[in-house]
């Protein structure tokens, strides 16, 4: 039984939000080093909408799955506790819906507020957001009343202490759980005018310590220091200092623990090719992508990037040839063929379960659709809506659900009161449709539009209603779609939200 207690900021020692790097399997291995706290890599809101929460039984995950199928976060039991979904956002209702969807799976969220990066800016969020303290406590507050998580934010300082402090004040009145500072200057835009800008500092600026500490003396909630790795942060007992220096809660690390996790080792930290070594461990036992894996070891290797090992992982294009060169081949052939058995088994106890709830009255075949088998733009679907039109049935209504799994999709297509689908799965809705459809009109007997199947009529159906379309084009008249536009149109309505098997 997993136990919810809430996540405390005094005294911790936290992985910084940081793109690219702050995926599942550099959050695990702080984790390990003894990190107390970590952020995910900020997720832009609009994008995390677009997004469907699915179990990985293979993998023991939750994913958050966008509709090109690209997992956009991950994460698992290990880290429950202890991580925070950072967002970027310029408005509530959209900061609200997404932390619903994700409060379950974390232990926190946090709005960026310090981004300068221009995606960022020109959407008015991250730094941007520091122009506009209306709008900071509009998110921060409606965060605050509408989840049962601890919510935070993320800031850098503005050009003078007294605003920066006022600002803060304004921000804890929201009802915020902690507040990180990254002690450099923001590239702050003016609200009435855009161009007049403030000069962005940089890493290499020095991080002001004297603001941070102005920030936790004057507020109560508890403030993580962030921006020390340059001047401070070398080793464990540098947090120390740093903490020390800025009279902070807690302590934000980002690219010292980027180049080596392990600074957060008491004890001192590890070899990096040991740190490198459990680094792609995690990388290949939660599937992460080889070119994010490739990205979080080129950023430890460094100066290191030049020699015969760095040239080799630089060429790698593939979590296989990654382990290669860091002489993991076995490691990785391994835990293949574990979650190869894994995934077999639970495909095979799904299909039981499949087959003792299929309903018997659905005409079953194997069928997939391959588009090489047909004409350009002619599909089953375009044939099998035709036919219904011509014996005067109602269009045909598709049902499509998507197995967890392996986040495959089938279709049942109903026509005339009877359904059809494929007992194969396909990887995506239109395609599962498509199966579908072939089903059915192979049932009735009725021609699909293959290739080889003698005259076309839908194509000589087109072609008369595109040669209609040019001739009206040349006497200037306002044209509608041709015919198979609106076939097109038709079969994209019922692209609907995939219900979960």
């Amino acid at each position: 039984m997993t136990v919810n207690t809430p996540l405390c900021f005094r005294g911790k020692k936290i992985l910084a939000p940081m793109v690219r790097v702050g995926t599942l399997p550099m959050r695990l291995l702080a984790l390990d080093y003894g990190a107390d706290i970590v952020y995910c890599e900020e997720l832009i809101d609009i994008k995390m909408l677009q997004c469907k929460r699915v179990i990985n039984e293979v993998l023991e995950t939750v994913d958050f799955v966008a509709p090109n199928e690209r997992v956009v976060f991950r994460t698992c039991e290990r880290e429950r506790q202890h991580v925070v979904f950072q967002m970027g956002s310029a408005d509530p209702e959209r900061a609200l819906a997404v932390a619903k969807l994700v409060e379950s799976d974390v232990a926190g969220i946090d709005i960026n507020m310090g981004c300068p990066k221009e995606y960022s800016t020109k959407a008015r969020m991250g730094a941007a957001l520091l122009s506009d303290p209306d709008k900071i406590e509009s998110i921060l507050s409606t965060l605050v009343k509408g989840v049962c998580k601890p919510v935070t934010c993320k800031i850098r300082i503005l050009p003078s202490i007294e605003d920066t402090v006022n600002l803060v004040k304004r921000i804890e009145k929201t009802g915020i759980a902690a507040i990180a500072v990254h002690g450099r200057k923001s590239l702050v835009l003016s609200f009435f005018c855009l161009l007049e800008r403030k000069k962005e500092e940089r890493p290499q600026h020095p991080v002001h310590c004297d603001v941070i500490k102005a920030i936790s003396e004057a507020i109560s909630i508890p403030v993580i220091a962030n921006g020390g790795s340059h001047d401070f942060i070398k080793e464990y007992t540098d947090i120390e200092t740093f903490q020390k220096a800025t009279a902070a809660s807690s302590v934000m690390i980002a690219r010292a623990a980027m180049w080596n996790p392990s600074i957060f080792r008491k004890e001192g930290s590890f070899p990096l090719k040991d740190v490198m070594q459990n680094y792609i461990k995690y990388a290949v036992r939660y599937d992460n992508h080889y070119t994010n894996t490739k990205y979080c070891l080129c950023q430890m290797l460094r100066e290191q990037l030049e020699t015969t090992q760095g040239k080799k992982l630089h060429a790698a294009q593939s979590t296989q040839e990654i382990c290669e060169v860091f002489e993991m081949a076995d490691f990785y052939e391994e835990t293949a063929a574990i979650f190869g058995a894994k995934k077999a088994s639970l495909e095979t106890e799904t299909q039981d379960e499949d087959d003792q709830v299929d309903d018997p009255d659905v005409i079953k075949m194997a069928v997939r659709f391959d588009k090489r088998e047909y004409p350009p733009q002619i599909t089953p679907k375009m044939y099998l809506l035709e036919w219904c039109r011509k014996e005067k049935h109602p269009q045909p209504v598709y049902e499509t659900v998507q197995r967890p799994l392996d986040r495959l999709f089938c279709s049942v297509v109903t026509v005339a009161e009877q359904k059809y689908r494929s007992t194969l799965w396909d990887k995506s809705k239109k395609l599962a449709e498509q199966a579908a459809a072939i089903v059915c009109l192979r049932t009735l007997g009725v021609p699909e539009g293959r290739l080889g199947e003698g005259e076309n009529h839908l194509i000589n159906k087109r072609r008369r209603e595109d040669r209609e379309c040019f001739s009206n084009r040349g006497h200037g008249e306002d044209l509608t779609e041709p015919s198979h536009k609106k076939a097109n149109l038709i079969e994209e309505t019922a692209d609907m939200n995939v219900p979960e098997m």
